[in-house]
């Protein structure tokens, strides 16, 4: 073959394509809707909605989710509620409560014993206990020392009225 034999069935080609009638669609998927109006046309049901290609079918079908499927629990859920409970003591080994339910205040300024303190941190937990019978010693501490020297001054104020009435 030589070349202007080339050139003259590519120009022959060319022409041929510009005088064809422009279709913006297909050629395959131009006989198919050729096929689906006659069958159409025919009272039959379109070919391709009655089978469905296997990746059509694998698109449609939603993949299994990795891991265990949810079940419905039939345990009950529980309402919790908050509370705080605020114990504040001093170095004088005095005690208050305080009870708050949400923001709503429940009662407020108690005062409890520090028996009952150390009691009840007992009963909650050991770690709590620790902390809190050690404040409430010290404030025994302090307590003891404060009752010797009120009982030193009362021992001069006998004496300092003894020496007056004598």
């Amino acid at each position: 073959m030589t070349v202007d034999a080339l050139t003259r069935t590519d120009a022959v080609s060319e022409e041929a394509a510009t005088e064809a009638p422009v279709d913006s669609k297909p050629q395959a998927e131009s006989t198919e809707t050729a096929e689906n109006a006659t069958a159409t046309e025919a009272g039959d049901a379109p070919a391709e909605d009655k089978t469905e290609s296997p990746a059509e079918a694998t698109a449609e079908s939603p993949k299994p989710k990795r891991g265990r499927p949810k079940v419905a629990t039939t345990a009950k859920k529980t309402r919790t509620v908050e509370l705080i409970l605020t114990v504040t003591g001093t170095a004088d080994g005095e005690w208050q409560a305080e009870l708050k339910n949400g923001s709503k205040w429940v009662a407020k300024g108690l005062e409890i014993p520090a028996a009952a303190v150390s009691r009840a941190a007992k009963e909650l937990h050991s770690d709590l206990s620790g902390p809190i019978d050690e404040v409430i010693n010290a404030a025994r501490e302090l307590q003891a020392a404060k009752v010797a020297q009120l009982e030193a001054e009362l021992e001069k104020a006998k004496l300092a009225l003894a020496e007056l009435d004598a």
